[in-house]
């Protein structure tokens, strides 16, 4: 008797194929996803950028927006900016500026977004509308109403301290003194800023084991030691990326200070880094210099957030 076994026919060359076309689709697909996305980053940030680097080594003025060829000047614009002693004061004020805003959002949020993981239902939405009502104000609308509440003859703020027996706050006006200026300022920054971190941080405490909290309870472990060592360490890359947002957010703030400063603000003693670049552009019609400023600023924005692409790097990597 005869056994017939039918061997498998491969044939040459098909299964390398179909195994390179698989690879194919694998590392292309992701960037043909991303493509779009990567073309509109490329005009809406890459366009401005190139030509923003070509007018810091330019000598850009009011003569060159009415269509005189701009000349190149080396690194004059950056000489100009690293011996102008109103920088480095701009930049000093900013940075304490920044500091002071991130801090006071940060404590204010955290508080709030704890708060909220311990209340009930209908006081946390009535607080969670409260909030988004807030974010959701234009910004212009919102620091009409803020001007409302400062003004020096019928401003809410004055009225309240008067009658609660501070006679000195009649007619008080807080915007011509520097301090008071970035008092306002702050209160208003921070106004705006803390919602999103409200919602971000209580968003990464809802993840935030409850039987592993229960179980630190039981063991002992009193509140703060429970946020120390169990709260904190699973919203701490939350907290990283939200200070991360604020530090540049507060670096550069421009509406809030160049409204403020347009009722009452003096200019020369309030300037921050972005007002201080748009009256070098816009005002003085110095393109090259304020292109050498803000140069400088994305340099240092970019500084600070080193430390976060490289975490991003490695999780890549990983």
């Amino acid at each position: 008797m005869t056994i017939l076994i039918n061997e498998p026919v491969t044939v040459t060359g098909q299964q390398p194929k179909k195994v390179r076309r698989q690879w194919v689709s694998r590392s292309l697909g992701p960037w043909l996803l991303l493509l779009p996305a990567i073309v509109v980053l490329a005009i809406g940030l890459g366009i401005p950028l190139v030509r923003q680097c070509i007018m810091a080594f330019q000598h850009y003025g009011r003569a060159q927006q009415f269509g005189q060829p701009a000349t190149f000047n080396g690194v004059d614009n950056f000489k100009a900016v690293f011996t102008d002693p109103d920088v480095w004061a701009v930049v000093i004020r900013s940075l304490a500026f920044c500091a002071v805003n991130v801090i006071v959002t940060m404590l204010i949020a955290t508080a709030i977004a704890l708060l909220m993981t311990r209340i009930s239902t209908v006081p946390r939405i009535i607080l969670q509308v409260c909030l988004l009502l807030a974010w959701a104000m234009p910004v212009i609308a919102a620091m009409t109403v803020w001007q409302w509440l400062f003004d020096t003859s019928y401003g809410v703020i004055n009225w309240t301290l008067v009658h609660l027996g501070f006679s000195g706050f009649d007619q008080h006006n807080w915007l011509i003194n520097p301090l008071s200026f970035f008092f306002v300022a702050t209160v208003i920054v921070v106004w705006m800023s803390v919602p999103f971190v409200v919602f971000t941080l209580y968003a990464a405490l809802t993840q935030v084991s409850d039987e592993m909290l229960e179980a630190s309870a039981l063991d002992g472990a009193s509140g703060l030691q429970r946020l120390r060592y169990i709260i904190y360490p699973t919203i701490r890359p939350v907290i990283s990326i939200v200070v991360l947002l604020q530090i540049v957010w507060d670096l550069r703030v421009f509406a809030q200070i160049n409204y403020l400063q347009g009722v009452g603000g003096t200019v020369s003693e309030t300037n921050l880094l972005g007002t201080f670049i748009y009256q070098l552009g816009v005002g003085n019609s110095n393109y090259g210099v304020a292109s050498a400023l803000a140069l400088l600023v994305l340099l240092m924005t970019l500084i600070i957030s080193s430390g976060y692409i490289r975490s991003l790097l490695k999780e890549a990597q990983a």
